[in-house]
């Protein structure tokens, strides 16, 4: 397991002549009541915030996981001198960088590793600081806005493939049997394609970014009961992980919560 986390975790990012966006965050990762290793990791630095569940088995996830953090980790800090906002090239090179690492890595092993990786960064668009979302995998981000809970990310999964062809009721995903098997990660071989959006934050937002092993333990209506309690992030945090272990905690759990103190205007769709 690897975490990266900040000391500092309040912090406003000036782009251009608009008003300033001010986030809060943190962080937090848990073994789980089942898993002898903690494959996740977790980054959440100023500008940038991920999550990564590494895949493999044994040590070789953990390995993998920490690659992908530990080249996200060096994009963000690269960018400390521009005010933490990031470049969503920068953050795509990480993933390719990553992916080699990974694969170099397991080369002595049987099936190989790899990583989910999913995020967000805070990039400068339209004159004004944006959030840069991406996603490799089924680890998630979700936003908390005007008392809903939306999934931004779509998942790189078996049972996704399933529910996006009609053939399965979306409630019912994370019961299917095969609700681990992935469909992109960083590691085993190219690197796939991510998915990415640009999306604008408003004040009173709340953004989640977590691993599966919150979302396959932990409803829906759960973690937004927890979101909207109104805790600080560290505390928020610290509940979700709670709860996933209430519920089984059959995996390793890692959850970022961070929290839009104020934004530049309006939110747009």
């Amino acid at each position: 397991m690897t975490q990266i986390v900040s000391q500092k975790r309040t912090r406003r990012f000036v782009v251009g002549a608009s008003a300033a966006l001010e986030l809060r965050w943190a962080g937090a990762s848990d073994i789980g009541q089942k898993r002898a290793i903690n494959e996740d990791s977790l980054v959440a630095l100023p500008g940038l915030i991920a999550v990564a569940d590494g895949l493999g088995g044994h040590s070789a996830g953990d390995v993998a996981s920490s690659a992908a953090a530990h080249r996200l980790a060096a994009v963000a800090k690269a960018r400390a001198k521009s005010d933490w906002v990031q470049d969503p090239a920068e953050i795509v090179r990480a993933f390719a960088e990553a992916s080699d690492e990974i694969l170099l890595g397991s080369a002595g092993t049987a099936s190989g590793s790899g990583t989910t990786v999913s995020g967000f960064a805070v990039v400068a668009r339209g004159g004004r600081a944006m959030l840069f979302v991406f996603n490799i995998g089924d680890s998630r981000v979700y936003r908390w806005r005007g008392g809903e809970l939306t999934q931004l990310t779509v998942d790189h999964s078996y049972v996704q493939e399933l529910v996006d062809a009609g053939q399965l009721p979306a409630e019912l995903a994370e019961l299917h049997p095969d609700a681990n098997i992935i469909t992109r990660a960083l590691g085993f071989g190219e690197v796939p394609p991510h998915d990415s959006w640009f999306v604008e934050p408003a004040t009173g937002d709340r953004y989640l970014v977590c691993t599966d092993g919150l979302t396959r333990e932990v409803s829906t209506g759960r973690i937004a009961e927890l979101l909207a309690a109104g805790d600080e992030p560290q505390p928020t945090a610290a509940a979700l992980i709670a709860a996933a272990n209430e519920a089984g905690g059959r995996d390793n759990i890692t959850v970022a919560v961070v929290d839009v103190l104020a934004a530049p205007g309006p939110a747009a769709d």
